[in-house]
């Protein structure tokens, strides 16, 4: 592998504010490699900043001759990792031979949706890569330095720890309870973040009581002005886009909430039941739809043939397939999911999810029976919006199956890094670690995805960076696999494989499976 592709200019080390950093001003990716599989060669000109929002930190940064194609921001001899600022410069161009057969890994130009932990994972990734190419095994003490540094963040009795108090902001909780930082802004942090530590379940998760702040705030208050106070039209579209824009993470954190029973801590237990059953309809969810839809037939049935929402008997690129998809849940599910749990034996659950689903209805038709304007804005274009979303993301998540194995999480699912979901959604992107453990805490995605990756590796699993399920599913409609084979991030056999050959592996992989293949993939009894 030619190491002399890349020039790396060293810059001082820039004054890093000691207060709330700006997201996008933390650890972007090391994306202006230029990775191109089976050529052996990663085109690249970095101009590193190295820098660390960490006083105890050294201010000096240096790299080996081993890092010359991936410079980490994970010393293996150190357990403390200064994060590192990534600020590159104008890219080589691709051979033309190769830019339109290969694969690259290149940087989008919004960096605001990159986590810390992101970067971490995606630089393990390229280091393999790097090490795939160049015939040599990755070296453990770099598996070992990111992973205790992703268990440091997270774990609260860490001097490392970083809890996560709101979904646009990064902080180092080193730097925030720095006492000599006297200013109001530091002072109302600090006890923010400290009250708000005892009120939820996980110490980590400041930002859900932060995002439920939120929404109780300016939706709510908003939504009342709109029935009770003086209707204009403007306020109604602000309030729906903002709704529109809330959707994604209250989704996310309720996906949170339904798989462990809650959020907050035990003493504030009747309010954690009581929040959803206001803000839901708010957010165009009916009660308790998307609890037994989701935990109780999607997880139980594993996008298998018996799942609502399953993606198997449809061809995955073809816009037809997908309104029948779309349709078939937004005019059924009503009826759909009372039927399953029936059809399961599963009566008191059918009765339940009857109940919810149909009050929701009766909630809406009376709220637009007294006062219809608002309850357009307010309730059922987010209801409209909100359905037809879920749809969208799921057919994205499962929508590239593996034509040999369908019934494996590691084939039938993907894994997303570097994109919004992980950042404004908790990590939704690690699809493939949730359902291979649904109980397991958000934050501890990108650690467990770390510790199997070999085992992702072995299993032929898909990791994509820099695409979110709404822009995948749109490239599958479109058909191009290219773009798709582009933003793949190559483990294991995939390394050594072209990106036209990447783009029609994702083809097979969207191919709709006959009932004949069903009952012989999945049992007789499916």
């Amino acid at each position: 592998m030619s190491q002399a592709a890349g020039k790396y200019t060293f810059r001082p080390p820039k004054r890093e504010p000691l207060l709330p950093t700006k997201s996008k001003t933390l650890t972007p990716p090391p994306s202006n490699n230029l990775y191109a599989p089976g050529s052996g060669v990663i085109q690249h000109e970095h101009h590193l900043t190295p820098h660390t929002n960490d006083p105890r930190s050294s201010s000096s940064s240096s790299f080996g001759p081993s890092r010359a194609c991936l410079p980490p921001s994970i010393s293996p001899s150190s357990s403390r990792a200064p994060r590192q600022r990534f600020i590159s410069g104008r890219r080589r161009a691709l051979p033309s031979t190769m830019s339109h057969a290969e694969p690259s890994i290149g940087r989008r130009a919004d960096e605001n949706d990159f986590t810390p932990a992101d970067h971490i994972v995606l630089e393990e990734l390229f280091r393999d890569i790097n090490h795939v190419q160049a015939g040599s095994q990755p070296a453990l003490a770099e598996d070992r330095a990111a992973l205790k540094h992703l268990d440091n963040m997270c774990d609260s009795s860490h001097p490392d720890f970083q809890p996560s108090v709101f979904v646009t902001w990064d902080y180092n909780l080193a730097d925030l309870n720095n006492k000599t930082i006297n200013s109001l802004r530091s002072a109302v942090l600090r006890s923010y973040v400290t009250w708000a530590r005892t009120v939820v379940r996980h110490e980590t998760d400041v930002v859900f009581l932060s995002n439920i702040i939120t929404y109780f705030v300016t939706s709510v208050p908003s939504a009342l002005y709109l029935f009770f106070g003086h209707f204009t039209y403007l306020h109604a579209i602000i309030h729906l886009l903002v709704t529109v824009w809330y959707a994604g993470g209250f989704t996310l954190m309720m996906h949170n909430h339904i798989h462990n029973n809650g959020v907050l801590a035990k003493p504030y237990f009747a309010f954690d039941w009581a929040f959803p059953y206001i803000l839901e309809p708010l957010m165009g969810h009916t009660w308790d739809s998307y609890y037994y839809h989701h935990v109780k037939a999607h997880h139980v049935e594993g996008n298998g043939p018996d799942d609502l929402s399953s993606t198997i008997r449809y061809q995955r690129d073809s816009v037809r397939s997908f309104l029948a998809y779309e349709a078939r849940f937004l005019l059924l599910c009503w009826f759909d999911l009372p039927k399953y749990f029936v059809r399961k034996g599963k009566y008191n659950l059918a009765f339940r999810v009857t109940c919810t689903e149909l009050s929701s209805y009766a909630f809406l038709f009376f709220m637009a029976r007294w006062q219809f304007k608002p309850t357009l804005f307010v309730l059922l274009l987010p209801f409209a919006i909100m359905r037809i979303g879920l749809m969208i993301g799921n057919w994205g998540q499962h929508a590239l199956v593996d034509e040999l194995d369908p019934t494996s999480d590691f084939r039938s699912s993907m894994t997303l890094i570097d994109v919004p979901s992980n950042r404004y959604c908790f990590n939704d992107g690690y699809h493939t670690s949730h359902h291979l453990n649904p109980l397991r805490h958000w934050r501890d995605h990108p650690q467990a995805f770390l510790k199997a990756k070999d085992r992702y590796s072995k299993e032929g699993a898909l990791v994509f960076h820099n695409i979110d399920y709404l822009e995948f599913t749109f490239r599958l409609l479109t058909k191009n696999y290219m773009h798709l084979a582009k933003q793949l991030v190559p483990i294991g056999d995939q390394i050594g494989m072209s990106q036209v050959e990447l783009a029609e592996m994702l083809r097979k992989k969207t191919k709709r499976f006959s009932e004949e293949e069903i009952r012989a993939k999945f049992g007789k009894n499916k």
